[in-house]
C-alpha cells in the first residue's frame, strides 16, 4: 500500500500517522519511507505510546549510531517535557539511561543484537522500529533478520516498522512478507545546488575550507560541511582557525569518536549573534538534526570499511559518495528555510555517481556476525531472511577465525568460551584477548590494549617520536602523568581510559592490578593469532607473517631488533603489508600461547645451491620456522623422496643419461612401436614411474655426484623380464655385421626407422637390405662415401644396386679415384680400403 503516490512523495507525517497506527494493528510489518526532516524518528514512536496494543509493552527504536541514539532520545524527552531516562531512554555502548518507567528505548545496532540474544522473544516490547535502515550496516541487517525470526517463531504479535529516507522499498517489503509501504513528505525547503569544482592539486580539506570561507561571506545561516573522516576534519579545522574568521563564527567538529559533550556542542543551536560551522563525517547525513543549518558544503567523499578475505583484515577506503548520499546531504540545508548546497565537483559528474551505497554485509568483517549467529544457535545463515545474504566465503573465513579463537567447535556450535566472548560486546578478537589476559593475571593490561585498539592513535600526527610499537601507547596509559604530554591527543587518552575502566568493571579485574607494558605482545598474540610475524634474515624492516604473506614495518623505532612481532594493525597491501602497530614477543611467549599449534617436523629436501640433500628438524607455526637443527640419521625413504622430488621439479637436479642408457631406451622404444607390451620409457613415463625403477637405488644417494654416477642402463634393464631381455638382443640388436666383417651400430633414435650408417664399399656383394625383428623391419641405410659423408639413403639395397648406384658411382669415381667402383657391385668383394699401391 502506498499513501500519497510513490515513495518519494506523500503526505506530511501528521496526516500519515493515523493510517500508520491502523496498519500496525493489522499488519505484522510496515515500511515507512520518509525523507530527512519528516519527523519520523520522533513523531512515530511518540504517536504510538497510547496505542491499546502497546499499553503494557515498550517500543524499541534502532539507530545506526550512538550520537543519533542519544540525540533522538533527548529530543523526544524534551518534547514530552521530561528528562532522558523517564518515558524515553537510550542504551548505547558504555552508556545507558533507562528507568523503570521507560516506554521508548532508543538503542544502537549492537545493543539490539545483545538484547535479542538475551531474550529471543523480546517479551517486554511490542514494536521494533528500524530507523535509517537504508544505511544497511551489518548489525542492522542481522538485527532485522533475528527480529523477523523471533516474530515468526515466538512473537507473532510483535510489530516491525522499517523506516528510511531512501530505500529499495520493494525488496524490503518483500522481505517483510509483502508489507504495506507508506510514504510521507518532509518539511523541506528549496535548496539551491551550486557546483564548485575542486582543483586537482587541492586536498579535500583545503577545498572544503575554501568553500566554507566563501559561504560565510555570501550566504546566511550556519554551515554544515561534509568530509570523509576525522583526520580531514582536524586539518580543515586548523585551516579555518588560521584563516582569521569573523569573531562571531564557531568551528565545531562532529564525528563518532568525539566525546558526547563535544557532539552535543555541534548539535546545539548557537547563542544569539553567533554562526556555527560544523565539520562532519557522513554521520550527519540523515540521523541527526542540526538546527540553524542553511548552507551545506559537500566534499563528495565518504569513508567505508572494506574487508579483504585474502588478508583477513578490514581497512577504510575513501570513495565517491553515492547519488542518494549527495541528495541527503544537500537536503540538510533545507530543513528550516531555503538554503544552498555547494558541491565540490563539476555538475557533469553528477551523472557518474552510483545510485546508492553498497550494503556493508557484502564487504565487512563477518566475525562479529558469525559469533552472534552461533550465540543464537544458528548454524546455517540461510535459514534467516536477508535482503543480501552474507557471502559464504567471508562467513566461512569468519568461522575459521572463531574456531582458532576457541569460540566455535568443529560443528560450528558455540563453546562456553565463545559465550563468554559474546557477552563482552567487543570484536571477537578483543574478547578472546580480554578473557585470556584476565585468566593469566593480565586483565588490566588487556583492558588497556583492547581500548587502545578500538580508538584512533593517541599520538598526534606531528609527534616527534612516532613508531609502530604499541607498548609506547600502553606506557602513556600506565603513567599517571600521561595527560600532560604535548605529543598525545588528550581526548583519545580520556576515552581509552574510560573504556578501559568499563571493561575492568565488567571483567571484575582487581583494582590494584598493575598494567604490564611488556605483556603487550603476548596479549596481541591472543587477539591476532594469524598475524604473528618473524623477521626475514638480517633485514630490520621485513617480516614474514604466520599465514605466509610478507610485511614491512612502517616505522621500526623500538622494534628494530625484534625477531618476532605480534601485529595489531597492517594494511593488507600486496606484496608486503605495512605494519602500523605491533609489539615484540619472544620464542618463549610464542610457545606459551601457541604450544599446541606448533608442529615438529622432519624436513628432508634438495638444496639446489649446495647440490645435496639437506635434513633438518623444524619446529614451525604456520609459515614461521621457530627452530631448526641438522639431522645426521635420515630415513632412506625420506632421502629418496627428496631426490625424486627434485628431479620431478627440475630443481637443479637431472638424471644423466649416458650413451648406454640412451641406446637401451631407444631400442625398447622401437620395439614398443611394434608391440605395446614393451615398457614405455619416454621421459614422462619414466618420471611417473621413478618410484618403481629408481627409488630402490637411492638409499645412500645424497649429492649431485651420487645421482650422476647412477647406472641408469642397468636400473632400466632390471625392469625387463627374462624373456624381454632375451628377445631384446634378437629383435633389436645393437649392431649389424656388414659383409666386410665390420660390426656397426644400429641407431634406434627414430623408432619408426632404425638407421645403419655404413660406407657403400662395405656393402658390395650384399643383395638384401639388412633388417631387424626377424627380418620384418628393414633398416634405413645411410650409405657413406670413403670420407663418411652420406651419398644415398635407402631401405631397398637391391633397388639401389640396380639403378641409383651408377649415378652415385660416376660421382664417387671422380672424387675418390683411388677406390674401387666396380661395374657390378653384387659381384665385387666388399672392402674398407682403397686400391693397393702398384
Amino acid at each position: 500500500m502506498r499513501l500519497g503516490g510513490g515513495p518519494d512523495a506523500g503526505l506530511p507525517i501528521e496526516q500519515v500517522l493515523p493510517r500508520l497506527r491502523e496498519l500496525l494493528v493489522s499488519s505484522p510489518a510496515v515500511v515507512l519511507v520518509a525523507p530527512p526532516g519528516a519527523g519520523k524518528t520522533t513523531g512515530v514512536p511518540l504517536a504510538l505510546l497510547d496505542e491499546p496494543w502497546l499499553r503494557n509493552k515498550r517500543i524499541l527504536i534502532l539507530e545506526p549510531r550512538r550520537i543519533a541514539a542519544r540525540a533522538a532520545a533527548r529530543r523526544m524527552a524534551m518534547m514530552l517535557g521530561e528528562p532522558v531516562g523517564a518515558t524515553v531512554g537510550f542504551r548505547v555502548r558504555g552508556e545507558s539511561r533507562v528507568g523503570s518507567t521507560t516506554r521508548i528505548e532508543v538503542v544502537t545496532e549492537g545493543v539490539l543484537t545483545r538484547m535479542i540474544l538475551d531474550d529471543s522473544a523480546l517479551e517486554s516490547f511490542g514494536a521494533v522500529l528500524f530507523d535509517e535502515f537504508h544505511e544497511r550496516s551489518v548489525q542492522a541487517d542481522l538485527g532485522l533478520a533475528l527480529t523477523l525470526e523471533s516474530q515468526e517463531v515466538l512473537r507473532p504479535d510483535l510489530r516491525v516498522l522499517v523506516m528510511s529516507a531512501t530505500l529499495d522499498v520493494l525488496a524490503v517489503a518483500a522481505l517483510l512478507g509483502n508489507a504495506p509501504i507508506v510514504s510521507c513528505e518532509g518539511r523541506r525547503f528549496y535548496v539551491e545546488v551550486r557546483h564548485r569544482p575542486n582543483r586537482q592539486e587541492m586536498r579535500v580539506e583545503e577545498a572544503v575550507a575554501s568553500a566554507v570561507r566563501h559561504a560565510l561571506a555570501v550566504d546566511d545561516g550556519d554551515v554544515l560541511a561534509f568530509l570523509p573522516g576525522a583526520g580531514e576534519i582536524r586539518r580543515c579545522h586548523r585551516l579555518l582557525e588560521g584563516a582569521e574568521l569573523p569573531s562571531h563564527v564557531r568551528v565545531l567538529p562532529l564525528f563518532g569518536d568525539l566525546s558526547s559533550t563535544a557532539q552535543d556542542a555541534a548539535l546545539a543551536r548557537p547563542s544569539a549573534g553567533l554562526r556555527k560551522v560544523v565539520l562532519a563525517t557522513s554521520i550527519a547525513e540523515t540521523s541527526l538534526t542540526i538546527d540553524g543549518v542553511r548552507v551545506v558544503v559537500d566534499g563528495g567523499l565518504s569513508r567505508v570499511p572494506r574487508f579483504s578475505s585474502r588478508t583477513g583484515m578490514t581497512r577504510l577506503d575513501t570513495v565517491r559518495e553515492s547519488r542518494s548520499s549527495a541528495d541527503q546531504r544537500a537536503g540538510r540545508a533545507g530543513r528550516t528555510a531555503t538554503g544552498v548546497c555547494y558541491r565540490l565537483w563539476a555538475s557533469e559528474e553528477d551523472a557518474h555517481l552510483t545510485e546508492g551505497s553498497r550494503p556493508e554485509v557484502l564487504d565487512a568483517d563477518l566475525a562479529p556476525m558469525a559469533l552472534d549467529l552461533a550465540s543464537a544457535g544458528i548454524r546455517d545463515a540461510g535459514t534467516l531472511r536477508w535482503i543480501d545474504a552474507p557471502p559464504a566465503a567471508a562467513l566461512s573465513q569468519a568461522r575459521q577465525l572463531l574456531g582458532q579463537l576457541g569460540a566455535l567447535d568443529a560443528n560450528l556450535g558455540i563453546t562456553p568460551h565463545g559465550r563468554a566472548m559474546a557477552a563482552l560486546a567487543v570484536h571477537p578478537r578483543l574478547a578472546h584477548m580480554l578473557l585470556g589476559g584476565h585468566s593469566h593475571g593480565l586483565g588490566a593490561t588487556a583492558c588497556v590494549v583492547a581500548s587502545l585498539l578500538g580508538e584512533r592513535d593517541l599520538f598526534r600526527r606531528d609527534a616527534l617520536i612516532r613508531d609502530s610499537d604499541l607498548r609506547s601507547r600502553v606506557s602513556v596509559l600506565a603513567s599517571a602523568g600521561g595527560l600532560h604530554r604535548s605529543d598525545i591527543d588528550r581526548d583519545v587518552v580520556r576515552r581509552v581510559r574510560d573504556q578501559s575502566m568499563a571493561l575492568r568493571r565488567h571483567l571484575r579485574v582487581d583494582e590494584a592490578e598493575d598494567i604490564v607494558e611488556e605483556a603487550t605482545g603476548q596479549l596481541l598474540m591472543l587477539a591476532y593469532p594469524d598475524r604473528l610475524a618473524q623477521r626475514r634474515g638480517a633485514d630490520v624492516d621485513r617480516f614474514l607473517l604466520r599465514n605466509g604473506t610478507g610485511a614491512v614495518l612502517a616505522d621500526a623505532g623500538s622494534l628494530t631488533d625484534s625477531a618476532f612481532l605480534a601485529v595489531a594493525e597492517l594494511d593488507g597491501r600486496s606484496p608486503d603489508s605495512h605494519i602500523y602497530l605491533a609489539a615484540p614477543v619472544s620464542r618463549v611467549d610464542i610457545e606459551a600461547v601457541f604450544g599446541d599449534d606448533i608442529e615438529s617436523q622432519t624436513v628432508v629436501q634438495w638444496d639446489a645451491v649446495g647440490g645435496a640433500v639437506v635434513a633438518v628438524r623444524r619446529e614451525r607455526l604456520g609459515a614461521l620456522i621457530l627452530k631448526e637443527s641438522a639431522l645426521r640419521e635420515v630415513s632412506p625413504d625420506l632421502l629418496a623422496d627428496a631426490i625424486l622430488d627434485a628431479i620431478t621439479r627440475g630443481d637443479g637436479l637431472a638424471l644423466e643419461w649416458d650413451d648406454e642408457a640412451t641406446i637401451l631406451r631407444q631400442r625398447v622404444g622401437f620395439l614398443r612401436t611394434i608391440n605395446p607390451a614393451w615398457p614405455d620409457w619416454g621421459d614422462e613415463a619414466l618420471v611417473a614411474s621413478m618410484d618403481v625403477w629408481l627409488r630402490p637405488s637411492l638409499a645412500s644417494v645424497r649429492r649431485r655426484a651420487d645421482v650422476e654416477r647412477l647406472p641408469l642402463a642397468s636400473l632400466l634393464a632390471r625392469q625387463l623380464s627374462w624373456e624381454q631381455r632375451r628377445d631384446l638382443d634378437v629383435l633389436a640388436p645393437t649392431h649389424f655385421v656388414v659383409p666386410t666383417g665390420s660390426r656397426l651400430p644400429i641407431n634406434y633414435a627414430v623408432p619408426s626407422s632404425p638407421v645403419l650408417a655404413v660406407r657403400l664399399q662395405e656393402m658390395f656383394g650384399l643383395a638384401r637390405t639388412p633388417a631387424v625383428v626377424g627380418g620384418a623391419v628393414p633398416l634405413t641405410l645411410h650409405l657413406l662415401s670413403p670420407a663418411h659423408r652420406p651419398v644415398q639413403v635407402t631401405r631397398d639395397l637391391a633397388g639401389f644396386w640396380r639403378s641409383s648406384y651408377f649415378a652415385v658411382r660416376k660421382d664417387l669415381r671422380g672424387r675418390y679415384p683411388k677406390h674401387e667402383w666396380p661395374d657390378d657391385p653384387l659381384a665385387a668383394a666388399p672392402t674398407r680400403r682403397a686400391k693397393p699401391r702398384k
